[in-house]
């Protein structure tokens, strides 16, 4: 039998790429999206927990009675409680306030128990999300802590899967790959693949505006300045994450929640693609960085789009939040009226 699996892991990887023909035409290069969104928890987060759960159980670190625990901000946690229910661990995940209700309504329909904690407090604060899981994996017997943001398996998983597949699908002719930099596994473990194949691909890492990674990338320092709230979520941080490795990025580019939220409503008005934030995060990315560099038809692009739309659907896909944030009166695109829904009185 083709296309038949014994459980829904054996679908997680291998996805897709499509090109995008109509939000970056003005750009000559080729640009593909590699579709994370096609894994069956929706989103690339799956590649690293089924990687570093199954790492643990080569270990002897799990067992039938085993609990998982993580710090996540809604797509590694889904992710998880699906491995989890496969294996048999109970979770338990710790998530911030940002974290949309719905988002925690998928999580707990998967079995997880939720924690939810202040985003907007240090990293080491013990109400931050890090310093909660860190205390629920300490105080809970047989427990294994995932630690995504300084966890070598994060980047491995990608290393081992994402990187690969990207350069077989562009039989090696890729140039440039995009991909937003959240714990920085996914663009780490493409990365240090791809220039293992070819040194001279650009990697290009997708930092929020409101996070520390870009000017630690230029400067080697944290500059908390730069620190401040904004609404993409999974993406840029306000620590430095191990799993980052910052040698294998070429140029950070910052984007911000407006133009993000713009760009990914245009991707599914114009490519006909249902993506997450920070779809329009790492398009926008592109847009900007071909401002000041140049591409040729013979460049080959590839932007990982990290998740599905379906699971911002309340957020930046919906009218009244972006009314809320001010973004559609200030649309530079002028898509208000496309937007809009005309109610039958």
């Amino acid at each position: 039998m083709s296309n038949v699996y014994d459980n829904i892991l054996g679908l997680i990887g291998n996805t897709p790429m499509v090109k995008i023909n109509t939000v970056t035409k003005e750009i000559p290069a080729t640009v593909y999206a590699k579709l994370e969104s096609y894994n069956p928890g929706h989103s690339t987060k799956d590649r690293i927990a089924l990687h570093i759960i199954e790492n643990a159980e080569k270990k002897g670190l799990l067992r039938e009675d085993s609990v998982v625990v993580e710090t996540t901000s809604g797509n590694t946690g889904f992710s998880i409680a699906m491995v989890c229910i496969i294996k048999g661990y109970k979770c338990i995940l710790a998530v911030s306030d940002k974290t949309k209700p719905e988002k925690i309504a998928y999580l707990k329909a998967l079995g997880a128990t939720v924690y939810i904690c202040p985003a907007n407090v240090p990293a080491d604060d013990p109400r931050s999300y890090y310093e909660v899981a860190k205390r629920i994996a300490s105080e809970t017997p047989n427990s294994v802590y995932i630690n995504q943001y300084f966890n070598e398996l994060n980047i491995d998983a990608h290393y081992q899967t994402t990187g690969p597949e990207i350069w077989e699908q562009t039989q090696g002719k890729i140039t440039h790959l995009f991909a937003c930099t959240g714990t920085g596994g996914t663009l780490s473990g493409s990365a240090k693949f791809l220039k293992e194949k070819n040194p001279d691909i650009k990697i290009i890492g997708v930092d929020a505006d409101g996070s520390i990674l870009k000017s630690y990338h230029e400067t080697g320092e944290i500059h908390k300045e730069d620190v401040h709230p904004y609404q993409i979520e999974g993406m840029g941080k306000n620590l430095i994450p191990s799993a980052l490795l910052f040698d294998k990025v070429d140029e950070f580019v910052r984007v911000n929640d407006e133009m993000s939220a713009y760009r990914t409503r245009e991707i599914a008005l114009k490519e006909a693609i249902m993506g997450g934030y920070t779809t329009g995060a790492v398009t926008q990315a592109l847009l900007q960085y071909s401002q000041s560099h140049e591409f040729s038809e013979n460049d080959l692009v590839v932007l990982i789009y990290p998740d599905h739309g379906s699971r911002y659907i309340t957020k930046v896909y919906s009218d009244k939040w972006m009314a809320e944030q001010g973004f559609v009166n200030n649309c530079v695109h002028n898509y208000d009226e496309v937007f809009k829904t005309e109610f039958i009185k």
